[in-house]
Formats: C-alpha cells, sequence, structure tokens
C-alpha cells in the first residue's frame, strides 16, 4: 500500500483544508480536556495549595493533572469517575511535589527573608463579584416564591421536619413535599445560569 504524503491525508480527511488550518482544529481529546480544565482548574488548584505548596508549585501540579488527563483519555482508558480521578491525581502530584520541597532549601528573596508564595485562600475581587451576584439572583427568586413556599423553605432551614412543617400551615405533607420540590427547582435552575 502506498504512503500517502501528510498533505494528502489531510485532504481526505478536510477537503480544501491547509495542513495549518487541520493542525489548528481542537480534538475531540482536547476540546473534552479544555472542558475539565475551565470547570476543575480552580477547585483542584486550591486542593493543591491545601498541601502547604507555593502558588508556583501548585499551578505546575495542576498543569501536570490536565496533562496526565490528555494521556489517560488519548489511550482510551476508563472515563469512569473522571472528578475523583482528577483528584486522585492532584493527590499523589502534591503529595510529591511537598517531599521534592522538603530536600531543597526553601526559596529566599534578595533580602533574605522567605517568599509570600502562599496562597490567599480569600476570595479575589472577580470571584466576590460573582458570589453578589449569585446572592441577589437566588434573593429574587426567594421573594419570587409563594408565601407558603417561602414559609415552608424557612422552616425546613430551620430543621424542621416534613411533617412539623404541614402541623405549622396546616396543609398536607404532599403540598409541602411538592412546595419544597418547586422551590428548590427553581433555585437550581437560576443557579445553573
Amino acid at each position: 500500500m502506498p504512503i500517502l504524503p501528510t498533505d494528502s491525508i489531510h485532504e481526505l480527511s478536510f477537503p480544501g483544508a491547509t495542513t495549518a488550518e487541520v493542525s489548528a482544529r481542537p480534538s475531540e481529546i482536547e476540546c473534552e480536556v479544555t472542558q475539565f480544565f475551565d470547570e476543575f482548574r480552580n477547585p483542584l488548584l486550591r486542593y493543591v495549595l491545601s498541601f502547604g505548596l507555593s502558588v508556583h508549585d501548585g499551578e505546575e501540579v495542576t498543569q501536570e493533572v490536565f496533562l496526565a488527563l490528555f494521556r489517560h483519555l488519548h489511550l482510551a482508558r476508563s472515563r469512569q469517575n473522571l472528578r475523583g480521578w482528577l483528584f486522585r491525581v492532584a493527590h499523589n502530584l502534591a503529595l510529591k511535589q511537598r517531599q521534592v520541597n522538603q530536600r531543597a532549601p526553601s526559596e529566599l528573596d534578595s533580602d533574605g527573608t522567605l517568599a509570600d508564595n502562599q496562597w490567599d485562600p480569600r476570595p479575589n475581587p472577580e470571584e466576590q463579584a460573582l458570589a453578589v451576584q449569585r446572592q441577589e439572583r437566588l434573593l429574587a427568586v426567594f421573594h419570587a416564591l409563594p408565601e407558603q413556599d417561602r414559609c415552608c423553605l424557612r422552616l425546613r432551614a430551620e430543621g424542621l421536619r416534613y411533617r412539623e412543617i404541614a402541623h405549622i400551615l396546616c396543609i398536607s405533607l404532599g403540598a409541602v413535599s411538592i412546595s419544597l420540590t418547586r422551590s428548590l427547582a427553581r433555585f437550581m435552575s437560576v443557579d445553573t445560569r
């Protein structure tokens, strides 16, 4: 069987496309890894930094996790519980990096003091703004609920059981269940936007 030149192979796959255009298109696996990166980068980084790593080391470990994910998916390995897999890999890599750091001398600034590389657990301004927006959306939904639904939510938030809520509001147990289910569904629909 004759070997086709690279341009011919790309022409068969994507007619009219140049080699550069074809190689610029992300693969399905690259797109999937990018989605995982967007969703789990910050939680993984926070978890890795909880091991006492510097921000620089934490970011390196996080990048290694997603590189490992790319290899894992490229080799068509198990896709079961990839979220758990990501955190397990991050855990192991963070432990290894911490061991490496304990063997190496600590990093000092030019004035001889320890570098301030520790992660600040407080939310950054962008995260604070997003949290305020989310809270405003959820409060708007709460205030738009019927009075009975708001009462059910308040009583449930105080720890009362469905039967107790039904007795207090003089409604059936099924009405309490429907009210809470309906209210939570409204909150979830607004919170996932």
